[in-house]
């Protein structure tokens, strides 16, 4: 029911119905990560939503409304949870204002736990161990209490002063895998960190001009938490080590439209078989572009339509620069143009 809802509007020619869509689609996908399902009255009230008939604040309240009169509550049944954070999650993902802090990151986890956990957007001040499936019962070391406020300022100041000026694309999917993996790895949150985690990540890679309005979050939830754990997990004695390769492929099939397969089966420490690989043979493409090339690859396989002065707009540079990047792609033979002038479109070759 619920991807058949959703289909249509990421389909959608409207890009606000799209956007709202996409947000809906992602917010009530993640809750998977925590074992969690919204109800159908949620899902009835994103169409709502989505269609325009509501706004983000009508939806909260008929949200909490529900569950004041109408619902009897189950301690046992965190439904109510999952409801109320996939609004504040949709909500979010909608709105453009982020800043890559820590303060942002706080105020995130605050948003969306607010009247649901006691400890929102605090720190936590113990130490925890989670059993994970993917390692078998084991757990990954998490940041220790005293040092999470201090390792958090440390790993963003960090990526605020990276550059991913020159890098591949290579470079710059493994950058961001070990980027999250990290912020995730601390865990500076008691309860929904990973939620938390992902639409701070989600929002950061907007500012680098990649639109992931696609439903990769929303399908494959739990196997980005699962890729987390495992990019964060060594057993020296059982010969395994932390990998992003993982996080890279979910990454790809996000940010650059791959569809390798992603099945939590592959993560688990006893699976034998040997590391997942690309599915897609580029035997002819070079994958050696920029971060600017990446960015408009994605957007040519979203919107094949899209002029060269819509894509300035939409990465935010000038149609000489954009000119240039489409130049690059034709001659590595990534792009081309077919039909018309009037009538023509971008086909991606890879």
């Amino acid at each position: 029911m619920k991807d058949n809802i959703f289909e249509e509007y990421l389909r959608e020619k409207e890009p606000q119905k799209k956007e709202k869509g996409y947000a809906w689609h992602t917010a009530i996908g993640l809750q998977a990560v925590d074992g969690l399902e919204t109800s159908q009255y949620l899902l009835d009230t994103a169409k709502k939503n989505i269609e325009g008939d509501i706004t983000f604040e009508e939806a909260h309240q008929l949200i909490n409304s529900y569950y004041k009169e109408n619902i009897k509550h189950n301690t046992d049944d965190r439904t109510e949870e999952a409801d109320k954070v996939s609004v504040r999650i949709a909500q979010l993902l909608s709105e453009k204002a982020f800043v890559l802090s820590p303060a942002q990151y706080m105020s995130i986890h605050t948003r969306l736990f607010e009247g649901i956990y006691k400890h929102a957007g605090k720190i936590r001040d113990y130490n925890i161990t989670k059993a994970e499936w993917v390692l078998e019962g084991d757990t990954v070391m998490y940041g220790g209490a005293l040092d999470l406020r201090a390792t958090l300022d440390y790993d963003i100041s960090q990526e605020r002063a990276f550059s991913y000026k020159e890098l591949s694309v290579e470079q710059v999917i493994k950058h961001l895998a070990e980027f999250v993996s990290r912020l995730w790895q601390i865990h500076i949150f008691s309860e929904g960190n990973t939620r938390a985690t992902a639409v701070f990540f989600i929002k950061y890679l907007r500012t680098l001009g990649f639109d992931v309005t696609n439903d990769i979050f929303a399908q494959n939830a739990w196997y980005f938490r699962n890729a987390l754990v495992r990019a964060n997990y060594n057993n020296i004695q059982k010969g395994i080590h932390e990998t992003t390769e993982f996080l890279e492929l979910f990454l790809r099939n996000l940010l650059l439209g791959e569809e390798n397969e992603l099945k939590n089966r592959n993560m688990h420490i006893l699976y034998t078989t040997q590391a997942p690989k690309c599915q897609k043979e580029l035997p002819n493409v070079t994958l050696d572009v920029t971060l600017e090339e990446a960015v408009v690859i994605n957007l040519l396989k979203n919107e094949p339509q899209i002029t060269q002065e819509q894509i300035a707009q939409a990465i935010n540079k000038s149609v000489r620069t954009v000119k240039r990047i489409i130049d690059s792609l034709k001659e590595k033979e990534i792009i081309s143009r077919e039909g018309g002038k009037r009538f023509g479109f971008w086909k991606v070759n890879i």
